[in-house]
C-alpha cells in the first residue's frame, strides 16, 4: 500500500504511482466529476467530504465495513494491532484483511502513514457513534480534564506524577490504561459494586457490536445514582461526560477492551457464507437463460404494444394504479411483476413518457419495436442495471399496494442490491451453482450489507433475485452470459450475449384449421401488427396465439382492406397454404360487409336490398335509433352516425360508414404519442436521467490517466474558494455543497444548515413543497445527498426527503 512520509491524505496521494492513483480516481468518480481537481489538496478535500464518504459505504462488502469499524474503534494503529483485534492470524483471514485494506485504500478511506500507522478519513469514523460498541478513546474523553484532576487520578492509581504539566500527566495515565493487564488487575482490586458496574457496562457495549450499520450511543445515569461509579471515576476507568450536562459517565475504549479480555475479537468474516452448490453445465445455463430472456423480450413487446394502443391512465396521486396494471397484464398475458418491470425500465429508457394524465409511448418506442428481440432486451437490461429503484416492488412497509411509475426518490441501495446479487452469483467455481436461488440472498448481503432490502421480501433480496431470473441474468443458480456482461459493464459483450442466446424475430406464422395463428418465439413488429388487426391475441410469451372470428375480420375490413388483400397479406407470412376454414371466414365476412351503408343526415341508411332495410326497421334492438323509411332502399335515423353504426354492428349486421361525398369512410386507429423528445443513442429510445445523485456513481468519462498525470504535476494545494470575493472562503466542504444547491438561502442560513449536518443537531426549516404550499418543519438526523436532504421530520414522525432548492429559510431547532 505504499509508505508515504507524512500522514495526510493529500501527501499519500501525491506519493502514489500513476496506475495506483488511477485506481483511486476510478473507485471514487464523484471526486473527479467536473470541475476536475487541480491539486492533490483539492482532491483530498473532495474525497473526505461527508456526503462523498457516505456515498461510498453502500458499495463496500461486509469485511470492508468490519475492518473500517474496527479501525474507527482503535484509531490510528499498526496493521498488526488491527489484525490482532480481528483475529486475522490464519492464512485465509490474513489474505482477507489485506484485500479489505487494499479495497479501502483504493477508495481513499484508509491509508498508511510514514510511522507505520493506518489512518482513516474523518467522516468514515463518524459513520458509527460507537464502533464495536466502544466509546471514544481515553485521549478524547480526557481532552477537557484539568491538570489537577489528572494528578488526583494518578494519586488514586498510585502512580508518581511525572511532572506538573497536563501533557506529562495525561501521557502517564494513557500509558497505564493502555496496558490491558494493568487495567484488568486494577479492576480485580476494585470494590464488588464497582466491578459489577464496569463489567455490566462493558458487556452491554459488547452485545451491541453486532452490525456495522447500527448507530449506537451509550450513556449511563448520573454518577451519584450508580453504586461504585465514584471509585471508577477517581481512577479514570469512567470519565464524566461534561458535554451532555446531565452528569452521565462514559467508559473509555481501552477499559472496555481490557474488561472483554484478550480472547475477545471483533467480528470479521473475510469469506462469503457457505451455501449448498450443485453441478451445472454451461449448456444448461445458456438454455435456461435463453428461455427466460426470450419470454421476457416477448412479454415486453406485448406490454409496450398494449400501452401504445391504449395508454394507461395515471392516478391523481401519481403512478399507474392496480386497475390499469391488471388491464395491461390481462391484455399482454403476463404477470404483474413482469408488467412493473417492463414499465419501469421502458420509462427510464425513454420508450414511455408522461403525456398529461396518461403514460404514452414515444417515438423512441416505434424505433425500438422495429428492432430484433436481442436489441430490444439489451436496451431494457442497460436500464435495469442502473435503475435507482426496484421495479418489482409492489408493496410498502404497511403492505399497501404501490403504483408503478410513481416517481419515488432515487434509491442508491436498490442499485447496490443488484451489484451484490451479481457479485454473489459470479463467485462460484466453474460449472457450479446454488441449489436454490434463494440461497443467493445471504451471499448478496455479504457483498453489499448496506443494500436496500424490501419489506415484501420474505428472504434476503428475494425481489431482486426474481427480477434477475426473469431477465435471464441468473440461471440455474449462477451468473449467465447476460449477467456476466452486465457485471463487466461491457455493452459490446452484452449485445453479443443477447444475440447468441435470443433467436431472431419470427416473421412467419402457422395457421390452423381451428382459426388460430401460432407464432413461436418473438414475432416481428410487422407480423404482430398484421395479426393484431385481423385476430385477437389469446396467449403471449415464448409462443403466441391469435384467434380469428367474424368480428375480428370485420374490424380488418373496416380499415378499408378487401378480402383478397387480407388473404394475400396472411398468405405472405404463412408457413404453407392458408387453411380453407380461414379463407371461408374471410370471404363470408367480406360478402356481408358493406351491404348496408350509413350516411350522415342525422343519419341516412341506404342499401340495395329493400327487404334487408325493412328488416332493420322492424328489428326490436334497433327501435331506439328511430329508423324511418324514406324509400324502399333508404332509411333515416334520429341517432348520429357513430352511434347508429355501433348499434347495427352490436345487433350482428356489418354496415360501413360513408362520407358526405358518398365514398366509404376508412377507419384507422391513431396511436397516441408523447411529445417529449427522446435521444436515439447509444440505443434506440435510450435517455439520460435528470440530475444524478451521488449514490448512483455515474461512470467517469474523463481520461483518468491524463488526470492522474496532471495531478502529479500540479501544486500540492490551491487557494481556498472565495465565494463572495471578500477573501473569506467557505468554512467547510459541507457549506460549499449546500450553497451550490440551496440557491434560496442566504449565506448565514447556509452556514447554519451545514453546521447542523456536520454536528447532527436539529434545525427548523421553511420549506416550499412542489404544490406551492409553504410549511415549517423541525428536522433531525440530517443526511446530505445533493440535491436532496434526508431527515427525520418531527411533523410527520417519519423520514422524509427534502429538495435543497426548496428550502427558503433556516432557524435553530
Amino acid at each position: 500500500m505504499g509508505k508515504p512520509s507524512r500522514s495526510t491524505l493529500a501527501t499519500w496521494l501525491s506519493d502514489l504511482e500513476v496506475d495506483r492513483l488511477e485506481r483511486v480516481l476510478a473507485a471514487r468518480p464523484d471526486a473527479v466529476s467536473p470541475p476536475e481537481p487541480r491539486s492533490f489538496g483539492e482532491l483530498a478535500d473532495r474525497l473526505q467530504r461527508p456526503a462523498s464518504v457516505a456515498a461510498v459505504l453502500p458499495g463496500l462488502a461486509l469485511p470492508h465495513l468490519q475492518v473500517a469499524e474496527a479501525l474507527a474503534a482503535l484509531g490510528p494503529v499498526p496493521c498488526a494491532a488491527l489484525a490482532d483485534l480481528l483475529d486475522a492470524t490464519g492464512t485465509e483471514s490474513t489474505r482477507g484483511l489485506d484485500a479489505a485494506l487494499e479495497a479501502l485504500a483504493d477508495r481513499a478511506l484508509v491509508w498508511p502513514d510514514g510511522e507505520g500507522l493506518l489512518r482513516m478519513a474523518a467522516p468514515l469514523r463518524q459513520a458509527w457513534d460507537s464502533p464495536l460498541g466502544l466509546d471514544a478513546p481515553l485521549t478524547r474523553l480526557l481532552a477537557d480534564t484539568t491538570s489537577e484532576e489528572l494528578r488526583r487520578m494518578l494519586v488514586a492509581l498510585g502512580i508518581p506524577s511525572p511532572g506538573t504539566t497536563k501533557k506529562h500527566r495525561l501521557t502517564a495515565l494513557l500509558e497505564h490504561h493502555g496496558n490491558p493487564e494493568r487495567v484488568a488487575a486494577l479492576i480485580t482490586s476494585a470494590p464488588a459494586s464497582t466491578r459489577k458496574l464496569l463489567e455490566r457496562r462493558a458487556s452491554h457495549q459488547g452485545e451491541q457490536a453486532q452490525s456495522p450499520t447500527r448507530l449506537i450511543t451509550f450513556r449511563a445515569p448520573s454518577a451519584d445514582s450508580e453504586a461504585g461509579a465514584r471509585w471508577a471515576l477517581e481512577r479514570g476507568l469512567l470519565v464524566q461526560d461534561r458535554s451532555s450536562g446531565y452528569g452521565s459517565t462514559r467508559m473509555p475504549a481501552e477499559v472496555a477492551l481490557a474488561l472483554r479480555g484478550v480472547g475477545w475479537h471483533a467480528p470479521f468474516e473475510p469469506v462469503p457464507p457457505a451455501v449448498r452448490t450443485a453441478s451445472v453445465t454451461s449448456a444448461e445455463v445458456d438454455r435456461e437463460a435463453a428461455a427466460a430472456a426470450t419470454a421476457f423480450a416477448a412479454h415486453a413487446a406485448s406490454v409496450l404494444a398494449t400501452c401504445s394502443a391504449a395508454p394507461p391512465v395515471l392516478l391523481k396521486s401519481g403512478g399507474v394504479g392496480a386497475r390499469e396494471l391488471s388491464r395491461i397484464s390481462k391484455a399482454a398475458q403476463c404477470d404483474d411483476i413482469v408488467v412493473r418491470l417492463v414499465l419501469e425500465t421502458a420509462y427510464d429508457a425513454g420508450l414511455l413518457a408522461r403525456d398529461g394524465d396518461r403514460v404514452a409511448a414515444t417515438d423512441g418506442y416505434d424505433t425500438w419495436a422495429e428492432r430484433e428481440p436481442a436489441e430490444q432486451l439489451t436496451a431494457l437490461l442497460h436500464t435495469w442495471r442502473t435503475l435507482p429503484l426496484t421495479p418489482a416492488q409492489a408493496r410498502d412497509e404497511d403492505g399497501k399496494v404501490l403504483p408503478a411509475l410513481a416517481g419515488t426518490p432515487p434509491c442508491g441501495g436498490c442499485v447496490q442490491a443488484r451489484e451484490g446479487l451479481l457479485a454473489a452469483a459470479a463467485g462460484f467455481p466453474a460449472h457450479r451453482g446454488v441449489h436454490s436461488p434463494a440461497e443467493l440472498g445471504p451471499m448478496a448481503a455479504w457483498h453489499r450489507p448496506l443494500a436496500e432490502q424490501l419489506p415484501q421480501d420474505t428472504t434476503p433480496f428475494a425481489t431482486a433475485i426474481r427480477e434477475a431470473e426473469l431477465l435471464g441474468v441468473v440461471a440455474r443458480g449462477c451468473l449467465s452470459p447476460i449477467g456476466a456482461a452486465l457485471r463487466a459493464d461491457d455493452p459490446e459483450m452484452l449485445t453479443a450475449a443477447c444475440e447468441r442466446l435470443l433467436p431472431a424475430a419470427t416473421r412467419a406464422a402457422r395457421f390452423g384449421a381451428d382459426l388460430t395463428a401460432v407464432v413461436t418465439g418473438t414475432p416481428s413488429a410487422r407480423l404482430a401488427a398484421l395479426l393484431d388487426t385481423v385476430a385477437d391475441k389469446e396467449v403471449g410469451g415464448t409462443a403466441s396465439v391469435w384467434r380469428f372470428s367474424p368480428t375480428t375480420v370485420r374490424h380488418a375490413l373496416d380499415t378499408g382492406r378487401t378480402a383478397d388483400a387480407i388473404a394475400a397479406d396472411l398468405g405472405a407470412v404463412a408457413v404453407g397454404a392458408l387453411p380453407q376454414p380461414l379463407l371461408y371466414l374471410i370471404n363470408d365476412s367480406a360478402r356481408t360487409h358493406g351491404r348496408v351503408r350509413i350516411a350522415p343526415a342525422a343519419c341516412v341508411i341506404h342499401g340495395e336490398e329493400a327487404a334487408h332495410l325493412a328488416e332493420l326497421v322492424t328489428h326490436r334492438k334497433l327501435a331506439a335509433l328511430g329508423l324511418r323509411v324514406l324509400a324502399p332502399t333508404v332509411l333515416v335515423s334520429r341517432t348520429p352516425l357513430d352511434k347508429t353504426l355501433a348499434a347495427l354492428r352490436a345487433a350482428g349486421y356489418a354496415p360501413v360508414a360513408e362520407g358526405a361525398d358518398g365514398t366509404v369512410r376508412v377507419e384507422r386507429i391513431r396511436r397516441r404519442r408523447a411529445a417529449a423528445p427522446v435521444p436515439v443513442t447509444p440505443l434506440p429510445g435510450q435517455r439520460q436521467r435528470p440530475v444524478p445523485t451521488v449514490t448512483q456513481m455515474t461512470p467517469v468519462t474523463v481520461d483518468l490517466s491524463t488526470l492522474a498525470a496532471r495531478l502529479r504535476a500540479a501544486p500540492p494545494t490551491l487557494p481556498a474558494p472565495d465565494p463572495f470575493g471578500t477573501g473569506v472562503p467557505y468554512g467547510t466542504d459541507t457549506e460549499e455543497i449546500v450553497a451550490a444547491y440551496a440557491k434560496n438561502l442566504a449565506y448565514s442560513d447556509v452556514r447554519q444548515l451545514a453546521h447542523a449536518v456536520d454536528v447532527g443537531t436539529a434545525i427548523t426549516v421553511e420549506y416550499v413543497a412542489a404544490s406551492g404550499n409553504r410549511t415549517v418543519r423541525i428536522l433531525s438526523e440530517l443526511v446530505l445527498d445533493p440535491p436532496y436532504l434526508y431527515a427525520w421530520c418531527h411533523l410527520r414522525d417519519d423520514e422524509r426527503v427534502f429538495t435543497l432548492s426548496r428550502i427558503h429559510g433556516i432557524m435553530p431547532g
